[in-house]
This record gives C-alpha cells, sequence and structure tokens, in this order.
C-alpha cells in the first residue's frame, strides 16, 4: 500500500494496475496424474532437441489442460524461452510464420500425414499504455507496423506482439487459466502459475486478469470462450461469472476484426466436433447474434430438422475420426434459401438448371460475400447443389457419370439427409448407396430392374387438344414425388408430356412413331436428348 503511494506521488502509475503473475507452482506427476502416453513423441521430440541446446521447453496450452482431462489431445504446442531464429536452426524442416505473432511451425513427416508441432517464444508483459500506439486496427498494413515488435491501437487491441519475456510473464499474456500451464514431458512436471490446476479440477473457465481487458486486446476470444465452453461443457465445465458477463458488452468490438478471420473461427466452431454444444452456449451467453452474419444464420435455424441434422452429423464425424468440409455444412444451413429461390424462378417458367444457377447465384450475393476460401468453398457448395437433380436420373449411363464426380459422395450425403428429414423419398438414397457401392454387373441389374418397374407402371393417354394434329400422345408415368411441385411447373420439370415452352427441336423429337422405342424421356431411349433437369421439391 505504501509504495502504491509512493509511486503516485512520483507519477509511475500509468492508471493501469500491474498484472499479478502469479506464484510458480510446481506439480509432480503423483499429484496432477498426466498419462505421459497420451503425450505426442513427435512433441517430446521437438522439447527434447531445445532443451539438449540448452533452452527451456515445455507442451503448453490446451494439450496440457486435455492431458490433465484425461483426454488425448488433438494438437501439441511448444513454449521455450529460444528465439524464433534459434528454434529454427535446431529442426531440418521448420518454418517462421506470422506476423502479428512469429511462430515457428516444426513439420515431421510428408504429404497428408505430416504433423506440424508449434513452438511459440516466450512474451513480455507489457503495459499497453508504455507501447506504440498505431491508428488503425487489425487491417492495418505490413508496412505501417515494419520493425515494430509491440503495437496496440486505440482501443487497447494488440496489433503486434513480438516482445519476449519470462516465462512468469508469458503465463500472464495467455487467456484462460487452464490454458496457462506448463508441462515437461521429460521430468513430467506441471508448471502453473494461476492456479489452473485448481480450476481444471473445479471445471471453471476463468479469464487471467480482467476479461473486459482481454477481449479487448484479442477481440476472438469472445470467439473461443464460446467454443472452450461448448467443448468442455459435456464435462461440467462453465464459465467463470465475470468470465461469462463481459462477453456480450465486448461484442461490438468485433467489428474491426477482419472477415476472413471471424470466418475461420465461424468453422472452429462448428466444425471441431461440438456444434450443437457451441449453438446452445451462444443462446444461453446471449451470443446469437453479432458475432458473424453466417453464424447468426446457423444459430437461427438450428432447430430446423435439416440444418440440426447436419450439425450432430458433423459431430458425428469428427467423433469417428472422419474428415468434415465447411462446403457440406454451409450447404446445409443455405439450401433453403437456394431451394425457395428455384421455385420462384420455375414458377416464373425458367428453365430448371438455369433457374438453379440463378437461384445459386443469389444466395452467395446474399449470404456468402467475400470471405477467404468463397472460391474452393463456392465450387464445392455449388457441385453438391447441382447434383441433387441429378440423382433422379436413373436411366441410360447417367448413373455411370454421376458417381464419377469428384464431390459425388458429398452430394449423396446431402442428398441422404434430406431423405432422412422426408425431403425426398428414402427409396431414392437406399437406390443410390446400392448402386454406388456395387460392382459393374449389379449395376447393370439395379438399372434393369428399374426400367422394368417403370414399364409396369400405369400409362396414361392424352388426346390432343383440338386445333392440333389429332395425334394420340402415350406417355408412360414417371415415379411418384413425395413433393410434387404446382403442376404451373410441369413444363419446366418434365422431359415429357403435353406441350409446353420446351425448344421446337425437343418436342419433334418426342414425336415418335409406334415402334420407334417409346417416349424420349423415357427409360433413357433418347440418349442423345439429355432430359430436362427436375424440379426441386417443395419446403416442408
Amino acid at each position: 500500500m505504501i509504495k502504491t503511494f509512493i509511486d503516485k506521488l512520483l507519477g509511475k502509475t500509468s492508471g493501469r494496475s500491474k498484472p499479478k503473475f502469479g506464484r510458480r507452482e510446481e506439480i509432480g506427476a503423483a499429484v496432477h496424474g498426466i498419462d505421459a502416453s497420451l503425450v505426442d513423441e513427435r512433441a517430446i521430440q521437438v522439447c527434447r532437441t531445445l532443451k539438449d541446446a540448452g533452452y527451456e521447453a515445455y507442451v503448453v496450452g490446451g494439450a496440457v489442460r486435455d492431458l490433465l482431462l484425461g483426454l488425448r489431445p488433438k494438437d501439441f504446442d511448444v513454449a521455450t524461452n529460444a528465439t524464433p531464429e534459434q528454434v529454427k536452426s535446431l529442426f531440418r524442416r521448420a518454418f517462421i510464420i506470422g506476423r502479428r505473432f512469429r511462430i515457428v511451425h516444426v513439420v515431421f513427416g510428408r504429404g497428408r500425414e505430416h504433423e506440424v508441432i508449434e513452438v511459440s517464444t516466450f512474451r513480455a508483459y507489457l503495459d499497453n499504455t508504455a507501447v506504440e500506439a498505431v491508428a488503425g486496427n487489425e487491417r492495418t498494413s505490413k508496412a505501417e507496423l515494419a520493425g515494430m515488435k509491440h503495437a496496440v491501437d486505440a482501443s487497447g487491441r494488440v496489433l503486434r506482439d513480438n516482445v519476449w519475456g519470462p516465462q512468469e510473464e508469458d503465463a500472464v499474456r495467455r487467456d484462460f487459466t487452464i490454458n496457462a500451464m506448463y508441462y515437461d514431458p521429460q521430468t513430467q512436471v506441471v508448471v502453473d502459475y494461476h492456479k489452473g490446476l485448481h480450476d481444471a479440477r473445479n471445471c471453471v473457465l476463468r479469464m487471467i486478469g480482467d476479461p473486459a481487458a482481454r477481449y479487448r486486446e484479442d477481440p476472438v476470444r469472445i470467439i473461443r470462450a464460446v467454443r472452450f465452453a461448448a467443448k468442455l461443457s459435456a464435462l461440467g465445465f462453465t464459465l467463470e461469472t465475470k468470465t461469462a458477463r463481459a462477453l456480450a458488452p465486448a461484442l461490438p468490438l468485433l467489428a474491426d476484426v477482419p472477415q476472413s478471420r471471424l470466418f475461420d473461427e465461424m468453422l472452429k466452431l462448428l466444425q471441431t466436433g461440438h456444434a450443437l454444444a457451441s449453438v446452445e452456449q451462444l443462446r444461453k451467453l446471449g451470443l446469437s447474434r453479432g458475432i458473424y452474419p453466417l453464424l447468426d444464420l446457423v444459430v437461427e435455424r438450428a432447430d430446423t430438422p435439416f440444418v440440426r441434422a447436419a450439425l450432430a452429423d458433423t459431430d458425428r464425424r469428427v467423433t469417428e475420426g472422419k474428415p468434415v468440409a465447411p462446403s457440406f455444412l454451409l450447404a446445409c444451413v443455405l439450401w433453403s434459401d437456394v431451394r425457395e429461390g428455384w421455385q420462384q424462378r420455375l414458377a416464373r417458367r425458367e428453365h430448371a438448371h438455369p433457374a438453379l444457377l440463378g437461384a445459386i447465384d443469389e444466395v452467395f450475393d446474399a449470404r456468402i460475400g467475400d470471405v477467404s476460401g468463397r472460391g474452393k468453398l463456392g465450387a464445392d457448395m455449388r457441385e453438391i447443389w447441382t447434383m441433387q437433380p441429378r440423382f433422379e436420373k436413373r436411366s441410360g449411363s447417367a448413373p455411370y457419370g454421376l458417381v464419377e464426380q469428384p464431390r459425388f459422395r458429398a452430394a449423396f450425403d446431402f442428398m441422404r439427409l434430406r431423405a432422412d428429414v422426408g425431403e425426398i423419398d428414402e427409396v431414392l438414397a437406399d437406390w443410390w448407396q446400392e448402386f454406388s457401392q456395387a460392382d459393374d454387373a449389379t449395376r447393370d441389374d439395379l438399372l434393369q430392374q428399374l426400367k422394368a418397374e417403370q414399364r409396369k407402371a400405369p400409362r396414361v393417354h392424352r388426346v390432343a387438344a383440338s386445333g392440333g394434329a389429332g395425334v394420340a400422345a402415350t406417355t408412360t408415368a414417371r415415379e411418384p414425388a413425395r413433393n410434387a411441385v404446382p403442376d404451373e411447373n410441369a413444363d419446366a420439370a418434365a422431359p415429357t408430356g403435353e406441350a409446353s415452352d420446351a425448344p421446337k427441336k425437343r418436342r419433334r423429337r418426342r414425336r415418335k412413331p409406334a415402334g420407334a422405342g417409346g417416349a424420349a424421356g423415357s427409360d433413357g431411349a433418347a440418349a442423345d436428348v439429355p432430359p430436362r433437369e427436375p424440379t426441386p421439391p417443395q419446403a416442408t
């Protein structure tokens, strides 16, 4: 108290209290109970190499948290007092990355089997009022930050932080107490400065320092808090009161975060195996709107059968160790928009395929915008959507061509979800599942069986209207659809039937003399004339 008073008299205060660096505690294996077999051998190797060179090295962050909870960490990060250049010099395949925070990626293996161990240098704590201030935000140019090691903007957001310091200061720079512990895999000692082990055992998510100030330093911590709360909710973890209370007031800070970074954080929320829990946490914490427009839409539609099934399927695949793609989940979330726009265009008597493409373009312009990875992301989503009508074409060579498409599996999974929620007939999904897994002989049998069933279907006789050619036309009834479109769209949907707006050339090919193989649209007889795209199902 006396020292504080003297500091104020001498003008040594900056208006902010000195951070509590915490007291170092070294916890042995008998107390923390970490199973050493769960530690990745490559992380052990990185720590060993650094220590052999005379540096400190620890497994740090979420990996230590998961090890304490008896979980197998997905990623392993290492913290050391060696600078990035010193770390890079010790490993054959090591790369310095990042501008805001310079770190080193040590790469093991090659191709898809490669593994990256991320190595960061202990960072010093610096009072934001004592560092270089920049009139900008996270979009501040590289040139403006050139030469700066530690810079913040007017709101206190950290724009660059490459000032190295001791471990105790590095610990206070981390976000949650349970993420600020260090594990030495050689001695099996856990180093704890902020009672992280205590909070882990009491299932508490607590922000180090003042939560409001920490959210200002990096607003993305708002999303990280939600993600950790969702991930650990099944284990009984809850956000500490002060940490949770400061979340909603800090939402406006996200306005200055680049959209690409918010997009990436949204994907982490939805694709790490806790999508449904994340939606629940967003609603519980009052954050269901305001983080990112697409995320707002996910939360809004999470209770609809199709989107909920997609979120649950994503969680299941992650749990089973299967890959997931953002294009699939976002295609599910936006499918109702595409379907509605498609139906509206068909109602205006547009042709089916151009109508679908136009509806997709509208959805991209309205919902996706210009985000990181839209090129590949958008291409995959378009393929998933445009392949849906093709599943209704089960004649001729069409099924063989469809199963060879690179995105067939994603499009089929999408169609299977539609069947699961009753949007289309499950018989169609079952048929394609069997066809896609069968050999060529079995596929031929499936097509012949389908052809026979279509021939046995009742035939509908229509007589041309007066003033026409006066020739009776016979068409084969097509398979009934569970959700047929209104009659006014029939001419845009069916490749056979009464006169429509279809091109004259197509009408002439359909009017074949008796014995010439039947209607062009049935059983794929007129293979040189591809059938028109079927119409979308009605909204359920």
